[in-house]
């Protein structure tokens, strides 16, 4: 006769069995997609952050300025990329969408657990955003007179994040973190080949050595490198932006 502990232990089991055998089946039926286009930072972010988690997905190729029906569909508040479409939620914006990837699959997180660390996190990702991409690419584009002024005001932005930097493996500490993902997809991918376009050394070794180890040692890890456009092309389209730009 079976004791009632061996019962119990056996019915733990089961049910284990049966929540196991139910995740992994809601799991085969996930629908996951994400709207990108190859040379923008903020899809690319979104890329990074579904293969650290290793999460299958289907990516849909857009080719912007032009605008997919979908696209106008699912996001037509901003009518921009990156959009997360996860079952029947659909979402937009990409730290919105790299704090939902984190919450939604547990594994590898890469949020800070602190509160406090996770809201300077969400504060140096906007900054990145919001401060330095307009003045680090927008500005130095339009600036017909006075470049050297842009070139030192992005430069002295820069220098918060080579302070934030100093003494971490990452920004995340021992591993990528959120915002790793940001600003690795933005500074020194997606901004220095633009630079380099506009035949500006932004991010020297001397002013800046902290960050050059930084961008050193995302360059050694295999999932980011699959997240950066080849370069020469990367290039030749930053060309063809900022020839753009400046014809307007």
């Amino acid at each position: 006769m079976i004791s009632l502990y061996d019962f119990y232990i056996l019915n733990e089991k089961l049910k284990n069995k049966l929540r196991t055998e139910e995740f992994d089946k809601r799991k085969r039926d996930e629908c996951l997609k994400l709207l990108g286009f190859w040379i923008s930072p903020f899809s690319r972010r979104v890329e990074m952050a579904l293969k650290f988690k290793g999460v299958p997905y289907e990516y849909l190729e857009e080719d912007l300025p032009k605008k997919t029906p979908l696209l106008l569909e699912l996001n037509p508040i901003h009518k921009k990329v990156p959009v997360l479409v996860h079952n029947d939620k659909i979402l937009s914006e990409s730290h919105v969408i790299l704090e939902y990837i984190d919450l939604t699959w547990s594994n590898n997180p890469f949020l800070p657990q602190d509160p406090y660390e996770k809201a300077m996190a969400r504060f140096w990702a906007k900054f990145v955003d919001e401060q330095i991409l307009p003045l680090g690419f927008m500005s130095l584009v339009k600036a017909e007179t006075g470049i050297e002024v842009a070139i030192e005001e992005t430069r002295e932005l820069i220098t918060y994040l080579e302070k934030e930097v100093t003494g971490k493996y990452y920004f995340g500490g021992k591993t990528i973190g959120f915002l790793d993902m940001v600003a690795g997809s933005m500074i020194p991918f997606c901004l220095a080949r633009a630079w380099e376009c506009m035949g500006i050394d932004m991010i020297t070794h001397e002013k800046f050595p902290e960050l050059n180890r930084w961008i050193n040692k995302l360059n050694e890890v295999e999932i980011v490198r699959e997240c950066i456009p080849p370069k020469e092309k990367h290039i030749e389209r930053m060309n063809q932006i900022v020839e753009r730009i400046k014809s307007t």
